[in-house]
């Protein structure tokens, strides 16, 4: 079979992968449940990890601790020489107190698994399972990557992905693809989302310091008001997407925290306002930062403060290769028949930070959808209330298991 041009009516024809993924749906559920009584947050994630290095070493895979920090790295050597394809795997939580009231809710004040990476761990190892098994018939090799940190950075300024690539891990063996996911609860049971191109969203921290002249709240005269400037820089700022980029094009300015004052009855000295930018086109990243600097030190001189403008890249946007995409929709189709696939472009203004390592090698990201209004399984992801229809494991497995499967055998 060797040098053969393979593609999913392989997989269909010698494995059935959801079938395999449903009868591991106790292992896989139960591994969810567990992470989510015991979220970690970003670089935290010590037991976590600990639980995915115990779950590889039992299927006798070679195992790499502390890649990023807390990352995980799994090696699966199949049976002839190949290419290699990186499975990527979040595994860190959020700082929310969970109000789900699942049996299963978070038991650590303050931190919950409200974004689905529970899921997405439970599902790499059930994945590990699956292509164990097969290794076989495999050629090539499969690098299982369960990163850190994706919600957020560390205190070095980088989040999991830039770390774990820093750490080497598309290196030894060198990764020629890669592969990801997301259970996506703004789409129900069922849907796909495996488009081409831009798919989520470049994001940029920014940061605004406004140093006025602080003084009595009852002789603003005498005073220059960080705050009045804060005021009118809010709104003026929501003018760059409105005027500054074209309308069918795509951007998002948002300010989240504005922090100023310690008295009703004094004006202080300084304020400050951060937020964030969504982008896909790097030339329209390029205007709204311009734009932000501009209407940031033009109001804000203007009202007789001093301004001081810091941006950051968290993330450049994922682009899925046109050739994975469409490979992966072809054993979607024959994997999970009758889904609802959306391949004409589905994409999200939220950001994901697997973006740096599809910068570096071709990759496809994918998402399954996974909300159930009918059993009030559909808040969105963030949301203190934040579940999901435990029936997208198996169909999120099935498809990963199979998708990296056939990129092997179709290089």
């Amino acid at each position: 079979m060797a040098g053969r041009q393979l593609g999913p009516a392989w997989v269909s024809s010698m494995i059935d992968f959801f079938q395999e993924a449903q009868a591991l749906f106790s292992y896989t559920q139960a591994l969810r449940r567990d992470l989510h009584m015991h979220p970690e947050l970003g670089f935290q994630e010590v037991r976590t990890a600990g639980i995915v290095a115990r779950e590889l070493e039992a299927l006798g895979l070679e195992v790499t601790k502390g890649i990023g920090k807390t990352g995980v790295v799994g090696l699966l050597e199949g049976s002839t020489p190949g290419p290699t394809v990186l499975l990527r795997f979040d595994m860190d939580a959020l700082p929310i107190q969970e109000e789900s009231g699942a049996e299963y809710a978070s038991r650590t004040p303050g931190v919950m698994h409200a974004c689905g990476h529970d899921g997405h761990t439970a599902v790499g190892l059930a994945v590990a399972k699956m292509l164990h098994a097969h290794r076989d018939a495999l050629g090539g090799t499969l690098k299982f990557c369960f990163q850190p940190c994706e919600e957020g950075l560390g205190d070095e300024g980088l989040g999991g992905n830039e770390m774990m690539i820093r750490d080497g891990v598309l290196e030894s063996p060198q990764v020629d693809r890669s592969l990801a996911l997301h259970l996506w609860n703004e789409k129900p049971v069922g849907w796909l989302g495996i488009a081409a191109g831009p798919i989520m969203a470049g994001a940029e921290l920014f940061t605004l310091k406004l140093t006025g002249r602080g003084g009595h709240g009852a002789a603003p005269h005498l005073t220059f008001d960080p705050i009045v400037a804060a005021a009118q820089l809010v709104s003026a700022l929501q003018t760059i997407t409105s005027r500054n980029v074209a309308p069918l094009e795509s951007a998002v300015v948002s300010v989240t925290t504005i922090h100023s004052g310690t008295a009703f009855n004094v004006i202080p000295q300084a304020a400050e306002l951060t937020g964030t930018i969504r982008t896909f086109d790097p030339g329209v990243r390029r205007k709204v930062l311009e734009r932000l600097e501009q209407i940031s030190k033009g109001i804000g001189e203007a009202m007789g403060c001093q301004v001081a403008v810091e941006s950051k890249r968290v993330t450049p946007a994922v682009i899925n290769d046109a050739s994975m995409a469409a490979q992966a929709q072809d054993v979607a189709r024959d994997v999970l028949p009758g889904s609802d696939m959306d391949t004409a472009g589905y994409f999200t203004m939220g950001a994901e930070d697997m973006a740096f390592m599809q910068e570096k090698v071709p990759g496809c990201y994918l998402f399954i959808g996974s909300n159930n209004p009918s059993t009030h399984l559909d808040y969105p992801h963030h949301h203190p209330k934040f579940d999901f229809d435990e029936q997208a494991l198996p169909r999120a497995a099935a498809l990963m298991a199979a998708a990296a499967a056939n990129l092997l055998k179709s290089a």
